[in-house]
């Protein structure tokens, strides 16, 4: 099993959050790839603190309709990490803009209320992607070591996409951690961090035609070269 023909480069271009899948499963051996692929992530001291499991098939069900059943009860969020941050000024704007993009694409107006809360539905029912992983570390770890878990979330979410694979990678999968530690037998001493659904892209499904772009290098990127 190969990788596809792809440049780096084109794969960091070419990503992007996939948000409707078909129910064909990932080869393990697929997955043994690429999953081996992203261990080569940089890490502080080479600690490599990153946890994964990988729920699927019978066990990604039932978790899928636990989520799905609390969400719609209403049952509040109870993540390991801080919830959803706050955006104010230029990142607002972009967060909204992403957002249009997104409902737009689905044909949902910003008033249509209902539309949007089964979008974000959508989020807890996977978006029907066959695997989902979760990435967790140790509690007692602070941000220097969530820097490594970010950078091999990157490489995770990059080797997918170099063996043609679609994914989302969802801080909603952190909002009931212990019924993910219920169900994965993950122990409480680790955190969840976030969540990867994964699989095979249906570009049928609308989500999957919305497109967002990125801000001009200048924006984010000042070059010092003198005093």
């Amino acid at each position: 099993m190969t990788a596809y023909d792809i440049s780096l480069a084109d794969a960091m271009i070419q990503r992007r959050s996939v948000r409707g899948f078909t129910d064909k499963p990932v080869p393990k051996a697929v997955m043994d790839e690429v999953f081996s692929l992203a261990q080569h992530s940089p890490s502080n001291c080479n600690i490599q603190p990153w946890k994964v499991w990988v729920a699927s098939g019978a066990v990604r069900d039932a978790l899928r309709e636990r989520m799905i059943e609390k969400v719609t009860n209403g049952v509040p969020f109870a993540p390991d990490y801080d919830g959803p941050p706050r955006f104010e000024g230029v990142y607002r704007e972009r967060q909204v803009d992403c957002a249009m993009a997104l409902y737009g694409s689905m044909g949902i107006a910003r008033e249509d209320r209902p539309g949007r809360q089964r979008a974000e539905l959508r989020n807890f029912e996977l978006f029907d992607a066959p695997h989902v992983a979760f990435i967790g570390m140790e509690r007692n770890f602070g941000v220097t070591v969530g820097l490594d878990v970010g950078m091999y979330v990157q490489s995770l979410l990059l080797s997918m996409s170099a063996y043609g694979l679609g994914a989302c990678a969802q801080g909603s999968m952190r909002y009931y951690p212990d019924d993910v530690r219920d169900m994965l037998g993950i122990p409480s001493s680790t955190a969840i961090v976030l969540g990867i659904s994964f699989g095979y892209e249906d570009p049928e499904v609308a989500a999957n035609k919305a497109r967002v772009g990125r801000v001009p290098l200048s924006d984010s990127v000042q070059f010092c070269d003198s005093v």
